[in-house]
Formats: structure tokens, sequence, C-alpha cells
């Protein structure tokens, strides 16, 4: 019975260590947000836009994410019909040689939310129907990185084309 309790805690304890040596996952986040005029009587709509990037030390992997929000200017809704002709999220890994050098994409993905964005007139919590998530990729030390998004939208019948909106990348981290 001895041995099988000092084997026990001989696990416990190589677990607890094995937990501390794998050192925690740091993540940094920046927040956007945009409103979107529609023509007629749609109406106004704020889009918030959650960046994330993290880093995990214990297994060495970079990623990065972007979840969207929206909600209603108005209490009421007068015309239903739809909103955009497309509305695309692409969420970026980012890294640089140097602090002030300029970024370069690492990896990228590009989530389509048109449907989304237009069967329904508010969003608040997280889903994977509004997330995009970068593939991840291998965090270096020496280099520093971020994560970045870009929204690129297209509204129903106001003639304008397609809008780019650039959203607020993630603090830069290193080492």
């Amino acid at each position: 019975m001895r041995k099988i309790l000092t084997a026990a805690g001989l696990t416990t304890s190589a677990v607890a260590l094995g937990v501390l040596l794998a050192g925690p996952a740091a993540a940094w986040t920046a927040s956007s947000q945009f409103d979107v005029v529609f023509p007629g009587q749609k109406p106004q709509t704020t889009y918030y836009v959650e960046n994330t990037g993290a880093n995990t030390t214990s297994n060495g992997n970079m990623t990065g994410k972007s979840v969207v929000y929206w909600q209603l200017g108005v209490d009421q809704v007068i015309d239903g019909s739809k909103r955009f002709t497309s509305f695309k999220i692409t969420t970026r890994i980012e890294e640089r040689l140097t602090k002030t050098s300029e970024d370069h994409i690492v990896t990228k993905k590009t989530c389509d939310m048109t449907e989304i964005v237009n069967n329904n007139y508010a969003w608040s919590y997280d889903a994977p129907e509004n997330t995009c998530v970068a593939p991840p990729t291998t965090y270096d030390g020496e280099l520093w990185w971020s994560s970045d998004a870009t929204v690129v939208y297209d509204v129903e019948g106001d003639g304008k084309g397609a809008i780019t909106q650039e959203l607020e990348g993630t603090r830069l981290v290193h080492g």
C-alpha cells in the first residue's frame, strides 16, 4: 500500500512539475469599432472586432484570431432587406525583424461572414460563425510578433463598391 501511495505521489509531483515547466501562455488583444450606414431605411450598425494574438511557450506556437460583434444604432428595424453583398475579415499573424521594421505576414485566413451579418441584426457572443482564426505558426522569440485584421465589405445598393476597414493590431510581443 505504501508503494502505491508513493508512486501516486511521485506521479502527481511529476505532473505538477511538468505544468510549471511548460510555462504560461501569453496573450494580448486589441479592439476596433466602426459604423456602417446603409442606404434607405436599414438601420445603422456598429461593428466591433477583437483581435487576439497568443504564443504558448509549451508548444512553441503563435496564434491569431479575430472575433466580430455588432449591434444596431436604433431600436427598430424598418427595412429588413439584405445589407451586404459581401462581408469578409482577414486575420493575420505578422512578424518583424526589429521593433520599428515593417510587418511581414506569416499566416493569414480570410473568413466570409456575409451570411451571418445579413441574417442577424446583432451578435454579442463568441461562436465559430463570428470568429476567424489564422493558421498557427512557430513562435520565434528573436522576432517581434502581432496579430492584425482587415474587414472588406460591400454594402448592398449603395453603389460605392468594396470598402476596406483596417483594424487595430495587437501590441508587439518579443522575447
